[in-house]
């Protein structure tokens, strides 16, 4: 029922599709439009700022779910912790790759940094899970713990972090038809793994060692408390032998 017209347009080399569209509205606000007039996007560039405005929220979710679980499987509120410390450098990795090889971070780029929320965190998982079973079966200290730990998963996490790493290096070095699409998502990959796999070994077991001691703090804190209230009926009950004495007839 309003007057309407489309405006096209195409990317220049090397220009992605979140600049242009910044460009654009940058642009619209140096016009001075009147309030009646109402711009949008359409095609690509609206499904590319739809998707921007739900990926924090997805992330977010994917995170408290995840932090869920592991609370679950492991029944502690802060050794989840402990393996979410992984994903930071992995995200970081991913970002310096990019930035290194001249690639912007577009929406394919962010499915990749997506994809290692499940692949690092597993390095965090193995350390983390034998550790706990140490400590709770076998009576080791929580230093002694996560070094076994580390000594005897090392191979694993290797095993593990190679196959993953190594299944990116052709969407990495991949070229043809749309290669343009698939390469992000590969450094992104292989970059994440690489910074992550290289932190995270030293990392996780100190992050292990201070939230451990922080749950002991917490625990030792609760615990007081209660101790001091049944040492206080103990106190009553020895003052009044009377009362006691009363009781019992």
């Amino acid at each position: 029922m309003f007057p309407s017209v489309t405006l096209s347009f195409n990317l220049a080399p090397g220009v992605a599709l979140g600049q242009a569209t910044t460009a654009i509205q940058n642009a619209e606000a140096q016009l001075g439009a009147p309030p009646t007039l109402i711009g949008n996007f359409q095609g690509n560039a609206q499904a590319f700022q739809a998707s921007l405005a739900s990926e924090p929220y997805l992330v977010a979710a994917a995170i408290i779910v995840i932090y869920i679980i592991l609370g679950v499987l492991y029944e502690s509120y802060v050794h989840p912790l402990t393996i979410l410390s992984t994903l930071p450098s992995a995200g970081l990795g991913a970002l310096m790759t990019l930035m290194a090889f001249g690639f912007d971070f577009s929406l394919i780029a962010l499915i990749g940094i997506i994809l290692l929320i499940g692949i690092v965190k597993k390095n965090g998982i193995m350390l983390v899970d034998f550790a706990i079973e140490a400590q709770r079966n076998r009576g080791l200290a929580p230093r002694d713990a996560i070094r076994e730990a580390c000594l005897l998963r090392f191979r694993p996490i290797m095993m593990t972090t190679m196959a993953a790493l190594l299944g990116g290096v052709p969407l990495m070095l991949g070229a043809g038809t749309g290669a343009e699409i698939r390469q992000p998502l590969g450094y992104a990959i292989v970059g994440g793994l690489i910074v992550s796999q290289a932190l995270t070994l030293y990392t996780t077991p100190v992050v292990f060692l201070y939230l451990d001691r922080l749950n002991a703090w917490f625990t030792g804190a609760a615990a007081r408390p209660k101790a001091a209230r049944i040492a206080g009926g103990s106190a009553d009950l020895q003052s009044h032998p009377a009362a006691i004495r009363n009781a019992g007839n």
